[in-house]
């Protein structure tokens, strides 16, 4: 296929209703994630820490259909921006910890509600410097092969009378992280800001700032304080991370706009706090006077 046949195919995937593109792979970070065959993991990310060397995984098929996953390891880059892009090599200061961790199975074919059990252990611990080592999980959904007849997903280029098979595949993934020493990290929220989109939606923007030798996880909560000190909750956001080896996240949410508060006056109050089995910690906490 020469280079101008292959533009024209790929204009023509662009141009494709979104209803009917597939791409070749979809990487989600996600909470009880869900993908193809509905497909439900929990927990929704690990970390051995401490004496803590094992897990099992569980798997739920909610959909109606039966699902095949095959399972494997994967490499992950956190940006600035809190998206995610796939690697190869580590960044300078990043860790995998594919090479210290075991699972069974790696694949996994789920009937309509069937719930099923991924075991996941950490072996070679003692081989490991401090620090943290971080690698992804992915359950990526094997395709069913269509009945013979029924109409495939082709991209044809009427000049060359090439055509380009479009195979759905999607996929899951959840971090898996290893720590192994003392944690030396601090977080600072900085750089508040709200603006008023379309002048009703308030939207607040915060950068994330990491310091030490491990990531962060947890929650976020915006309350609007008025002048005479009445709270009114106006924003949450829960799974936030700043993965290693980055020291900046830029975060923005919506506020709510419902709740019937003066966005022009008081402040908001802004904290970060990591999800505990009892009791909620603070990792960091922000204020913004509003004008």
């Amino acid at each position: 296929m020469n280079h101008s046949t292959f533009n024209r195919l790929f204009r023509k995937i662009l141009l494709k209703p979104v209803t009917r593109l597939f791409l070749p792979c979809s990487l989600l970070i996600a909470t009880a994630v869900s993908g193809q065959g509905n497909l439900l993991i929990m927990p929704r990310r690990v970390v051995f820490e401490g004496t803590k060397n094992s897990i099992d995984l569980t798997l739920v098929n909610t959909g109606r259909d039966t699902s095949k996953y095959v399972v494997s390891m994967i490499q992950m880059r956190m940006k600035e921006d809190g998206s995610f892009d796939q690697i190869s090599v580590p960044d300078s200061g990043q860790n995998f910890a594919d090479k210290y961790l075991r699972f069974f199975p790696r694949t996994v074919t789920l009937a309509p509600n069937e719930t099923q059990m991924v075991k996941m252990q950490v072996v070679r611990a003692e081989k490991l410097a401090p620090g943290e080592y971080r690698s992804h999980v992915y359950f990526r959904s094997v395709p069913k092969s269509k009945p013979l007849g029924e109409e495939e997903n082709i991209i044809k280029d009427s000049i060359s009378g090439v055509s380009i098979h479009l195979q759905p595949i999607f996929g899951i993934t959840i971090p898996v992280i290893i720590r192994i020493g003392a944690n030396t990290t601090k977080v600072n929220l900085d750089k508040l800001s709200l603006e008023m989109l379309n002048d009703t939606t308030p939207r607040l923007s915060m950068m994330f700032n990491r310091i030490g030798n491990m990531s962060v996880y947890g929650d976020i909560t915006v309350d609007h304080v008025t002048p005479d000190g009445k709270v009114t909750r106006v924003g949450t956001v829960k799974g936030i991370a700043v993965y290693t080896p980055i020291n900046r996240r830029k975060f923005t949410l919506d506020l709510d706009k419902h709740q019937h508060v003066d966005f022009h006056s008081g402040k908001l109050v802004v904290v970060y706090t990591a999800p505990a089995d009892i009791k909620a910690v603070k990792i960091a906490e922000s204020e913004l006077k509003l004008p």
